[in-house]
Formats: C-alpha cells, sequence, structure tokens
C-alpha cells in the first residue's frame, strides 16, 4: 500500500507537469485531493505557470480546513477549495462558475487521482459522472485518472482484497483496464496510455517495482 500510495503521489506530479508545460493548460479541477502534502497540484503548476488556476474539491470537512490553511496561491495564479461529492457533479460545476472560479469556455484540466474507485462498481454511475464533468469542458481540455486495481495481485491476495469488500471493511473498488477506461470513451488517449502509474512517463533511472505493490493505473485523456 505504502508504494502505490507513494507512486500515486509522483504520477499526480508528473502529470501536472505535462499538463501545464507541454498541453499549455492553465485551469484546474482538482476532484478528491485529499489532505495537503508536497507537491499539490497548484503547487507543480504554479510554479511552471504562476497564473494557473486551481480549484480543489473535496466531501471531508477536514480536508477543507487544511487546504484552505496551507495551500496559498502564487500572486500571479488562483487557488480556491469548495466542500462538495464527486456524486455531485452539477454543484461542482456551478461552483466552478461561482465568482469566474474556472473559466469553463477555456481548457481545463479534470484531475480524478485516485477517486473514482470511491464508486462503486454497477449501473454506471461512474460513467455518468465523468461524462457529465467532461461534457461540460470545451474542446482542449484533458482527463487525468488513477484508479485502484487487483490484476496484478497473487490470488491468494485477491481472495482477501474480496473479503474485505464483502466485509464492508474497504470502500475503494478495484476496476479491471476495460471498466478503468470505458468512462471515458470518445476522448484521446495520451501517450504512453495506460499504465501502471509508476510507469507513466517516468523518468530515466526510476524504480523497477513489483506491480503488485503498485496496483494504481492511470492515464491522461485530450477532450478532442
Amino acid at each position: 500500500m505504502r508504494a502505490g500510495i507513494r507512486a500515486n503521489r509522483d504520477v499526480l506530479r508528473r502529470m501536472t507537469e505535462f499538463l501545464t508545460a507541454e498541453a499549455g493548460i492553465r485551469q484546474f479541477l482538482d476532484i478528491g485531493t485529499g489532505l495537503p502534502t508536497v507537491d499539490n497540484t497548484h503547487e507543480v503548476a504554479q510554479r511552471i505557470a504562476p497564473e494557473s488556476r486551481v480549484l480543489y474539491v473535496d466531501n471531508d470537512p477536514l480536508v477543507m480546513a487544511h487546504a484552505r490553511a496551507l495551500l496559498t496561491s502564487s500572486s500571479e495564479g488562483f487557488t480556491d477549495y469548495i466542500e462538495a461529492d464527486l456524486r455531485q457533479p452539477e454543484a461542482i460545476l456551478a461552483a466552478a462558475r461561482d465568482r469566474d472560479r474556472l473559466n469553463l469556455s477555456e481548457p481545463v484540466a479534470l484531475m480524478l487521482i485516485a477517486v473514482l474507485h470511491f464508486i462503486p462498481p454497477g449501473k454506471g454511475q461512474a460513467q455518468a459522472i465523468v461524462r457529465q464533468l467532461v461534457n461540460e469542458l470545451p474542446a482542449g481540455s484533458y482527463v487525468a485518472a488513477t484508479h485502484f486495481t487487483v490484476d496484478f495481485m497473487p490470488p491468494e491476495e485477491k481472495i482477501r482484497y474480496q473479503q474485505l469488500l464483502d466485509a464492508g471493511i474497504s470502500d475503494i473498488w478495484p476496476r479491471d483496464e476495460a471498466a478503468f477506461s470505458a468512462p471515458f470513451g470518445g476522448l484521446d488517449l495520451v501517450d504512453p496510455g495506460i499504465t501502471l502509474v509508476n510507469q507513466w512517463r517516468r523518468g530515466a533511472g526510476a524504480d523497477d517495482i513489483d506491480p503488485s505493490r503498485i496496483s494504481v493505473r492511470g492515464a491522461v485523456w485530450r477532450k478532442p
């Protein structure tokens, strides 16, 4: 778990660097931001482009309290925070428009880092949420996402994890590659495609880690 969490955090930095430096994105909608740590989205983006605007969204009041206390914007840019749930895309989009937090007529990077796996599979709920959010973004926008999977775990670990789900001990729902990518149909997959997060545009000399210790896939898509 420790290796997967660290790799997921590292790929957030690399994805944000790509979106800012290579894709030219200057607006970020980061849903499910989690507790602040090092190299948060706005810190990475504003280090490259100080004028970058970032709106954080989380449903945990504790996260929001820490975010407001610790996450300060560059003077040229903008950073704000709203308390909302991924399952309420209308409220998130309304807040993004409020007080011109984000300009939804210009490209936006939608960051869904380690959050979609809190939506149970079945009934197409995750797909409907993503499509509603993406439909409001203009052409040239991007989506960055990571998601837990058990595909690389040994059989005995898969069984144990399923027991955790069945007992209601875990609320993190794994998906295979096809289910992970399903909500992003119609978008253009950015190279190198869907990979384990420690492999996504990793730098030279990066450590090779047993895939079962990572167990998180990631990818970036562009809205044509």
